[in-house]
């Protein structure tokens, strides 16, 4: 193992396994339940902000506590029903968000730990490739391909190089 390496995990089978049940569970429990917005309709709409949450929760708790101030052509059934599912989804969504973002970071860690693993073996078959061991030139060459940069050239000022005396008069 490598000084640097930042962590090491392995997922048997049946890890694998569970976590593809789980999610193909939550798929198909959420068909035909959640909406894909376009990246237009998501800006649209936005998300309402902690303080509007706060006053989404007052007008509810003051409809129930004041259903005749409720105008009529609100639907409250509908109202309290998508109150409902809100809270719900918001609960599950946060538990997802939080396993969403372990599973990035150990991603993260992940490729860390095999990119220098990567630069480290690139390095060492530069080196067996300049010592001249047989078959090291062939690997190190298609490896350095990654590593080819075009220089971007520097812009130069038209009188830059110019001996003085050709712009003498």
């Amino acid at each position: 193992m490598a000084l640097d390496n930042l962590i090491s995990v392995t997922f048997s089978a049946g890890d694998l396994a569970t976590i593809d049940d789980a999610i193909n569970s939550i798929e198909g429990v959420l068909v035909g339940k959640t909406i894909n917005l376009t990246p237009e309709l998501r800006q649209q709409y936005g998300r309402i902000a902690e303080q509007n949450k706060l006053f989404v929760n007052k007008a509810k708790t003051y409809m129930e506590q004041y259903p005749q101030h409720v105008p009529g052509f609100l639907n409250k059934p509908e109202f309290d029903k998508d109150y409902t599912a809100r809270e719900q989804i918001e609960m599950r969504l946060q538990r997802l968000s939080s396993l969403t973002e372990q599973l990035s970071d150990t991603k993260t860690l992940l490729d860390h730990d095999n990119y220098h693993n990567s630069i480290t073996f690139y390095r060492n078959m530069k080196y067996l490739s300049e010592e001249n061991v047989p078959g090291s030139n062939v690997i190190y060459t298609d490896m350095k391909q990654f590593f080819i940069t075009t220089s971007a050239q520097k812009p130069t000022n038209p009188t830059e190089n110019v001996d003085p005396k050709d712009t003498e008069k």
